[in-house]
């Protein structure tokens, strides 16, 4: 039970509430954000005085039908329930390190992707394998070392060989808000995990804007369907976004597709054949070198 991370969650979920929102009266001599602290007691139908220290940080374990019923009374989502639960240890964590190593399986899945660009990406936003077109699309990771290709660090710290942030990405701003969300999200899966815990302190210490949303406690990321590339070769690139879970190395499959026929699709295609040529060279499917400097397993 992570006593300190669930008050803070407890009660920014509590502050963000109206009272118009649970049928309540909003009366005019409210002088703090969102509802009272006896409101969600009496509302998850425990006492005040119970209420009050788990916020504090102060109260033993809280059973599954009392996260239930804060749960309900928060109004939380499915995302952020199942965080309640992980803070409050009443889940199953993952033990150990997350899982940087990509199934052999997988990396022929980004070979035979020739018009996709394609990738692998860890719990902590590191990109672990690609194919030749993603290389083209974004950069050839594997000619970067280790520690530079993480997307978080890319997104709050800058890309120190580019003018351009995060590949000229459109939605730069929502990027950064998802990354913050999904690594909260990250940490209470991995409460022990060095590597998780030292990029979340890197990005806290050297990004102000990542030490603001942080605070937020927001665990929910919202998904993004369609990106535009600003590529320095073939122009602005609009493309469809799916992610995969690949659910036993809690890691994602990304991928990044046009429709048949579009202008993208077609700048796309030059890539691919740019890709192979140039940044593509033997760049398919590789992966993290675990003996790497940095690596938790070195």
């Amino acid at each position: 039970m992570d006593k300190q991370e669930l008050a803070a969650f407890l009660r920014t979920r509590r502050e963000r509430l109206r009272p118009e929102d649970v049928g309540l009266a909003s009366g005019p001599r409210r002088r703090t954000p969102g509802l009272r602290r006896e409101e969600i007691a009496v509302l998850a139908h425990i006492s005040t005085e119970y209420y009050v220290r788990l916020e504090q940080g102060r109260a033993p374990r809280p059973s599954g039908e009392v996260l239930a019923g804060i749960a309900g009374a928060l109004r939380l989502s499915d995302a952020e329930s199942d965080h309640l639960h992980l803070l409050a240890g009443t889940a199953q964590l993952r033990s150990g390190l997350h899982s940087r190593e990509v199934r052999p399986s997988i990396l022929a899945v980004l070979e035979r992707l020739p018009q996709t660009a394609a990738f692998v990406m860890s719990a902590t936003f590191e990109v672990l394998a690609w194919n030749d077109l993603l290389a083209a699309l974004m950069e050839d990771f594997g000619s970067v070392p280790p520690e530079e290709r993480n997307l978080a660090r890319k997104a709050f710290l800058g890309h120190p060989r580019s003018e351009t942030p995060l590949y000229g990405i459109s939605d730069s701003i929502e990027f950064r808000h998802s990354v913050v969300r999904e690594l909260r999200a990250t940490r209470a899966r991995y409460p022990s995990d060095p590597a998780v815990v030292g990029l979340i302190d890197e990005l806290i210490v050297g990004s102000p804007e990542f030490a603001r949303l942080w605070e937020h406690h927001d665990v929910e990321a919202v998904p993004m369907l369609t990106k535009t590339f600003n590529h320095p070769t073939v122009g602005p690139i609009t493309v469809d976004c799916d992610s995969l879970t690949l659910t036993d190395s809690d890691q994602r499959l990304v991928l990044y597709t046009a429709p048949v026929g579009s202008r993208d699709a077609e700048a796309l295609a030059l890539l691919s054949v740019w890709g192979v040529e140039g940044a593509g060279q033997g760049s398919k499917g590789r992966t993290v070198d675990a003996s790497a400097p940095g690596h938790p397993l070195s």
